[in-house]
């Protein structure tokens, strides 16, 4: 199976547009959560999509614990699928985990990249209080997040979602990611849980030679703004900008804002 078909590739808008725009989900989503967000940008843009193995419409069995113990894996799967596509002029748009899979694959293939987005992204979610680092987490309480994901997934993905979206007054958010995290095995959620957010790739930001810009939300629980702070700091070409929402998803709760920014980046480049 091609790595088309196998992470459920889909194009959308002109071909013939200048620049192609990459859109890569984070953890416990898959593509359809950029549907707003792509018909915002399909008028301008050849638009495209795809899933995380293990995720969507992914064959969940093909998931390796070997090939995903740690962000290669994803690196190597996105290198295929642009291998196999005719992209010319590429913003890549990679949210959360996605934003540090799609960095990574930058610094190996420098000349496939125009621009990266980073939608919420980070490059450790652990603190690290000797270095000064705040991440967002300490040890004990991801341990306590698996410990829920353990004991009854199905309950702890509707009590996550609530958390990480925030909007308490629209609810059909946090309901639309639980559904995509109900839809996750979830020996394979919670080992990919794991490995994202125990990563730690800050010492892969100097190495970064695209020019970056750096989509950062306000009262994010897993991406607090000193992560946006931090990432500006040590990519050298960024530029870091504040989004009008909270929480973790603002292509579910602000795609018109991020449409917006998204435009203005691609005309500077």
């Amino acid at each position: 199976m091609g790595s088309l078909t196998l992470n459920n590739v889909k194009e959308f808008g002109p071909k013939e547009s200048e620049f192609s725009i990459m859109l890569g989900h984070g953890f416990g989503l898959d593509q359809t959560s950029f549907h707003e967000l792509t018909e915002l940008l399909t008028p301008h843009y050849r638009v495209l999509r795809y899933d995380l193995t293990g995720s969507g419409a992914t064959p969940q069995e093909d998931f390796s614990y070997h090939r995903y113990r740690d962000l290669l894996g994803y690196v190597l799967d996105l290198e295929d699928i642009l291998n196999a596509l005719s992209v010319k002029n590429l913003i890549y748009v990679g949210h959360s985990v996605n934003g540090m899979i799609g960095l990574l694959t930058s610094i190996r293939n420098p000349t496939w990249f125009r621009g990266l987005v980073l939608l919420g992204a980070s490059p450790r979610y652990l603190n690290d209080p000797a270095a000064g680092y705040k991440g967002g987490f300490e040890q004990q309480e991801l341990d306590q997040l698996y410990d829920g994901m353990r004991q009854n997934y199905v309950a702890w993905a509707s009590g996550f979602s609530k958390m990480v979206t925030k909007h308490s007054d629209r609810p059909e958010l946090a309901e639309q990611f639980a559904d995509t995290l109900k839809q996750l095995r979830p020996d394979i959620a919670q080992y990919v849980a794991k490995t994202i957010f125990e990563s730690d790739y800050r010492d892969k930001l100097e190495e970064v030679l695209t020019k970056t810009l750096i989509l950062q939300t306000s009262n994010d629980v897993a991406v607090p703004t000193e992560v946006g702070d931090f990432m500006h700091r040590h990519i050298v070409n960024s530029t870091l900008v504040q989004v009008d929402t909270e929480g973790h998803f603002p292509q579910l709760s602000a795609p018109k804002e991020l449409a917006v920014h998204i435009h203005h980046f691609i005309n500077q480049l």
